[in-house]
């Protein structure tokens, strides 16, 4: 115990907090963790935070870790009594209360402690009037300056910064990382790049109309989203550039993210205010220009869908401007295919959309960075780049450069695999369906907030006779219902066609069973073929000619144990919701590969 006391640095609190040594930037401290636990989250998927209780012997106080410093909990290093060195914080200043945010810091694993050392008390003293940058300095932002110079930013020269009736903040404001930002802290400044900026979108509601556009802000500690609805988007729009540096005081209004309309992992988001300041930063050098976080292309297959990742490839193909029609607005939009490949031996599809597409210029063979693409099951995996997205060509960072030496070397003569020879709405799409029992899909609640996939083997106990079927369309790849108009005459509204007949077409309830209980499924035409052996056309027409045999081909499709791919979804019928199981496709059982699974798991269990 006494060897941990000797490393502890006694009054480092104080002195951080009171700023008393000023010609240190974020010096180091080490000090005990006399407590850490998990905070509650704000919403459901929002990121992990740690609250942690630190002393110094003398005094203790509470502090918070950054996202990026989860990784000492997650591997079970910071518990309760180690002793710890703080190497990169912020110190601020929540209801009165001093906070310490603790961007990055070492667990000093030998001398750790379950027992409390020294007898320390709460040091919940307002700090003294800032007159630093911040308390970590400049350098919290990855800057290098001299140990003699001051830790205290240079005074801003005041050029026009845009406000509503906020005063303009002065040259030793202090600099809040984006990472403290919370509706708890007022009167803050940070300083940031924008990394992404929107175009201006308008709404037309019964209600009224409006604009708004809204941009990313980047810093050395996270990145947040900040929007701006109709009078500040005439007063901040062509002031906020793509890859400048702003400083931006409160008022402005934090609230939690609306995790659907942004890809960045910031709980918060800004919204800005009349009174809202924002002026350019004379230094543009010292705040980082993007941050990535790449999914290599081939580890895409293990990605769910709709997830949102950055991705880095060679660009391999470029497609031609084509447009698309929305369904839902009718409107048209420019879309491009690129094709790019990585060192993992993979291609993706990239698609990108509106001027992004329009205005690409990049040649084969060069490396893209894409921000904040959306994973989708359409043809195996493919990605889409989201508006809110960003696009780098061949961006200075090591992945680049090593991408770059790779494709001169060898892999401009590689064959790609693609994610397109995956088996269908599968574990071969990416998606990993699991199998389950018939209990388990009900007691898990499957489908009953989001799409859920699984595999089911059971046996067919029952089929409804009554409307197994419809007359579809003759034309190839239509499908939609005729209407019949005489004895042989078939008109399709879609087509705006007549056909002298239908193709029909299985669309079954049928009732399986296993061993844990009983569900309904909805199949369509290929399931339909395989439970029943033949097409519905053809058992239409015994349906016409022998009514008996008709009953008897239901007959025999019973009793038959069947391995269903399905799909679990909320559906609402009659004003009532319900889960819907709809039979993606069904293959009889290979019992060869389920023996050789089952000896599998038996060998695992005999291993344990």
């Amino acid at each position: 115990m006494a060897d941990a006391e000797s490393h502890i640095s006694r009054g480092a609190l104080r002195a951080i907090f009171n700023n008393q040594n000023k010609s240190e930037q974020n010096p180091i401290a080490v000090v005990q963790c006399l407590q850490v636990k998990p905070m509650p989250q704000q919403q459901p998927g929002a990121g992990e935070r740690y609250r942690v209780v630190l002393s110094d012997m003398q005094n203790f106080c509470q502090g918070m870790l950054a996202t990026q410093a989860n990784h000492v909990v997650h591997d079970g290093k910071l518990n309760r009594g180690s002793i710890v060195r703080l190497k990169t914080y912020n110190a601020t200043s929540l209801k009165g209360k001093n906070i310490l945010i603790i961007i990055d810091l070492d667990v000093i694993e030998s001398l750790g402690t379950p027992e409390r050392l020294g007898d320390p008390v709460a040091f919940e003293a307002k700090p003294e009037e800032p007159t630093s940058n911040t308390i970590a300095g400049s350098g919290f932002y990855g800057t290098k300056q001299e140990d003699t110079k001051p830790a205290v930013a240079p005074r801003r020269e005041m050029q026009q910064p845009v406000r509503g009736g906020g005063a303009p903040h002065k040259g030793n404001d202090v600099i809040y990382p984006i990472e403290a930002v919370s509706p708890y802290a007022h009167k803050w400044t940070i300083k940031a790049r924008v990394s992404a900026k929107s175009d201006i979108k308008t709404w037309h509601k019964n209600t009224g109309e409006g604009k708004l556009f809204s941009v990313n802000l980047l810093d050395e500690s996270g990145e947040i989203k900040a929007t701006a609805f109709n009078d500040q988007v005439d007063q901040f729009f062509d002031l906020l550039q793509e890859g400048s540096v702003y400083y931006i005081s409160s008022p402005c209004s934090v609230r939690l993210a609306k995790k659907q309309f942004t890809n960045l992992p910031c709980d918060y988001e800004l919204t800005f205010e009349r009174d809202t300041v924002i002026e350019m930063a004379e230094d543009q050098t010292n705040v980082p220009q993007v941050r990535f976080n790449f999914c290599g292309i081939q580890a895409l297959n293990d990605v769910e869908k709709d997830t949102t990742v950055d991705v880095i490839g060679v660009l391999k193909e470029i497609q031609e401007v084509s447009q698309i029609v929305s369904k839902s607005t009718q409107k048209p939009y420019d879309k491009r295919e690129l094709t790019i490949v990585d060192d993992s031996g993979y291609s993706v599809r990239v698609t990108v959309w509106g001027k992004t597409a329009t205005n690409f210029d990049a040649r084969t063979e060069s490396v893209i960075a894409f921000k904040g693409v959306r994973v989708s099951d359409f043809g195996g995996r493919s990605l889409s780049l989201l508006s809110s997205g960003t696009m780098a060509v061949d961006p200075d960072i090591p992945e680049c450069h090593k991408l770059k030496g790779w494709y001169d070397a060898s892999g401009r003569n590689d064959n790609f695999a693609t994610h397109n020879n995956m088996a269908s709405m599968g574990g071969a799409t990416g998606r990993n369906d699991q199998d389950k029992n018939i209990f388990q899909v009900k007691e898990e609640n499957l489908g009953m907030e989001d799409a859920a996939y699984f595999t089911l083997k059971a046996t067919v106990v029952y089929i409804k006779q009554d409307n197994f079927a419809y007359p579809a369309c003759l034309s190839q790849g239509c499908n939609k219902k005729v209407e019949r108009l005489s004895e042989d005459s078939w008109r399709c509204e879609k087509c705006d066609v007549t056909h002298d007949r239908p193709e029909y077409r299985y669309i079954m309830s049928v009732n399986v069973n296993d061993h844990t209980g009983q569900l309904w499924l909805n199949c369509f035409d290929e399931a339909g073929k395989m439970i029943m052996g033949k097409s519905a056309d053809e058992l239409m027409r015994i349906k016409e000619e022998d009514e008996t045999r008709f009953a008897a081909e239901f007959e025999s499709a019973n009793c038959n144990k069947l391995s269903f791919r399905c799909r679990a979804k909320m559906d609402t019928f009659q004003d009532t919701p319900r889960v819907r199981y709809q039979v993606l496709s069904c293959s009889p059982i290979d019992y060869v590969a389920e023996a050789n699974k089952l000896a599998e798991a038996i060998k695992q269990y005999e291993m344990m």
